[in-house]
């Protein structure tokens, strides 16, 4: 299937893509299947009474990434690039006091969150390690409708039938897929990439923006810009907003003082050379802390990989000569270029792959971009990503108390830094390198197959069980 830019790239909210936003998203898809079960079968029901099972990662951190609350949410019609968060607390109270849902086309629906939103922590469903089924049962236990979908990582849900048709689609090429779609530029591997921009003498984002255009993206640049605008405002707030963040762990927000401290220090012999860092590990922390607190953010591929992309397109923007609004869309359409070929050919799932497929592809991700940006080749491109995944690979998700706090926010910080490093090595080359980008990828989901279930965001193990005893 073609991905856009815009589904690589969503508008959404914390703390999780996979945990928070896809649960949410398959709730209010299901209340929209049922409208229409209940609307087009003539069925007459005083009531319906809803129950919700979640499996594999979701059921095991689902607590710490709020995928209870995001149910309830979508089951109350919200989605995740729209809602109005006063709107949908006040809704969700009512719910938990009541436990009733009132939609229009539908009878009330009976949900009581404590009885009917069950954590399954046996084995997860085959399709994939997120897995969630709802049903709608009628007063005498008749079942209505049952549906069962998978988050997938970034956003994207796939119901049961998805998931079957995806396996046979999968027989084609991704390029061959790409091409049924019109798409002028249809690579479906990295080594297709340089090879069609080669022999077009195209850059990278000017074959993506092609495809986008061919495939009906209008008004591109408008919400690319869009985008960026919200990420680059996701950075600010969280440079501002001190405290606590939730769940428990009581970690504080560390951005808005490490951002203090650098403004003190700029025109002052305290200032090192390394100081460089700290500007592009304070702009990721501040994502990534506004994501664990709920608040507004982009898939960047994930939530949890957030800050990653924001933070080296704004090391671009305030911190490289040169830069260009025209460059910020570079990056962002060959960023999404490499995360389409990454998702497709791998995975970006953490409970699939571990955190190599969430910070390891948003760091080859920004990369790719900053190259791109900075003048680099269609092969130092491919080169800065493939430097920047390698040395990713075989990193688990392994999040404290299943919360996307410990480690995600400074790994956020030290996947943007090495996206950065990578970048420069690679445009101090000239393309040519031992391991290629489709190699890369190709090891990395063999590496998500190989590694235990407890270090795939299960918060089994690692990090998450070796936690300071005071």
């Amino acid at each position: 299937m073609f991905l856009s830019i815009f589904e690589i790239f969503k508008i959404g909210i914390g703390p999780s893509s996979s945990h928070t936003m896809g649960p949410m998203i398959a709730a209010s898809r299901f209340v929209n299947e049922l409208r229409e079960v209940i609307t087009h079968g003539h069925h007459k029901e005083a009531r319906l009474f809803i129950r919700v099972t979640l499996y594999g990662s979701l059921a095991f951190t689902g607590r710490g990434h709020k995928t209870d609350r995001a149910v309830i949410l979508g089951l109350l019609g919200f989605l995740p690039h729209s809602i109005d968060p006063d709107t949908a607390n006040q809704r969700e109270q009512e719910l938990l006091r009541s436990g009733e849902i009132h939609l229009p086309g539908l009878p009330p629906l009976m949900f009581h969150a404590d009885r009917d939103l069950i954590f399954d922590y046996g084995p997860p469903l085959p399709a994939h390690p997120n897995g969630l089924v709802l049903q709608a049962l009628t007063d005498d236990g008749q079942n209505l409708l049952t549906r069962t979908f998978f988050s997938i990582g970034g956003g994207f849900v796939l119901s049961a039938e998805d998931i079957e048709q995806e396996s046979q689609r999968d027989t084609a090429s991704f390029g061959d897929q790409k091409r049924a779609l019109g798409c002028p530029y249809p690579f479906g591997t990295a080594a297709e990439m340089l090879e069609m921009g080669d022999k077009a003498h195209l850059r990278i984002a000017d074959m993506k923006r092609a495809n986008e255009i061919a495939t009906g993206t209008a008004d591109l640049d408008s919400r690319i810009d869009t985008l960026w605008s919200a990420m680059d405002a996701c950075i600010n707030r969280g440079l501002q907003q001190d405290g606590i963040l939730p769940g428990g762990l009581q970690v504080r927000r560390r951005a808005p003082g490490i951002y203090r401290q650098l403004i003190a220090e700029r025109g002052t012999n305290q200032q090192q050379p390394h100081t460089i860092n700290d500007w592009i590990a304070v702009y990721a922390m501040a994502v990534n802390e506004e994501n664990a607190a709920g608040g507004r953010v982009v898939t960047a591929p994930t939530n949890g990989a957030a800050g990653v992309i924001p933070a080296v397109i704004r090391y671009y923007r305030d911190h490289c000569s040169g830069a260009t609004d025209d460059g910020i869309r570079d990056f962002l359409l060959t960023a999404a270029a490499v995360g389409g070929l990454i998702k497709h050919n791998a995975s970006i799932s953490g409970a699939e792959v571990g955190c190599q497929g969430e910070v390891g592809s948003a760091s080859a991700m920004a990369a790719a971009g900053l190259c791109a940006a900075l003048g680099g080749s269609n092969a130092q491109i491919e080169n800065a990503a493939e430097i920047a995944l390698e040395h990713h690979l075989g990193m688990t998700c392994d999040p404290a108390k299943g919360l996307v706090q410990v480690p995600c926010i400074e790994r956020n910080g030290l996947g943007a830094i090495k996206a950065v490093s990578a970048a420069s090595l690679a445009l101090r080359g000239d393309g040519h390198h031992f391991m290629p980008l489709d190699n890369c990828i190709e090891t990395m989901r063999q590496t998500g197959i190989d590694m235990n279930e407890k270090y795939k965001e299960t918060a089994n193990g690692g990090l998450a069980v070796n936690l300071p005893s005071c």
